[in-house]
């Protein structure tokens, strides 16, 4: 299936389409337009203003994602919770990590050459999390 977001992926772009390839659809493919542009009928966008995987009740588009899928691995809701911390207006900070993994990130976009490669490199930072995460949560 095809997915469409916004260029220059961040932290929720990079984690939803982890998530989708992860858990959703482990062929997908992705496609970045300009913001603002016309979204392709032909593709399920992601991350964009009002769609459905979008923000939402002041969760990101990763957590809507969780939701709709009925996706239900506690290591995944925390990572919408970090993600949730880094990427929206939250009122306390409860996840250490969210603003290291905002900026890994960013700097991922940076040193990439174009939103394919940044998403590449953003898997392995994300199964890193994950497996980290589902270690940590074993070991409580």
């Amino acid at each position: 299936m095809k997915w469409v977001t916004w260029e220059n992926v961040g932290i929720d772009r990079m984690g939803c389409a982890w998530l989708i390839l992860r858990e959703i659809d482990p062929h997908a493919d992705f496609v970045f337009i300009p913001r603002g542009a016309p979204l392709p009928s032909d593709a399920e966008p992601f991350d964009v203003p009002n769609v459905r995987f979008s923000h939402r009740g002041g969760h990101c588009s990763f957590h809507a994602l969780l939701e709709h899928h009925k996706l239900t691995d506690p290591v995944l809701h925390r990572i919408a919770r970090i993600i949730d911390e880094a990427d929206t207006i939250q009122a306390v900070s409860v996840e250490p990590i969210a603003t290291g993994l905002d900026r890994i990130c960013e700097g991922l976009r940076l040193i990439s050459p174009d939103d394919h490669t940044a998403l590449e490199r953003g898997r392995l930072v994300y199964d890193a999390l994950h497996a980290r995460l589902t270690q940590e949560s074993a070991v409580s």
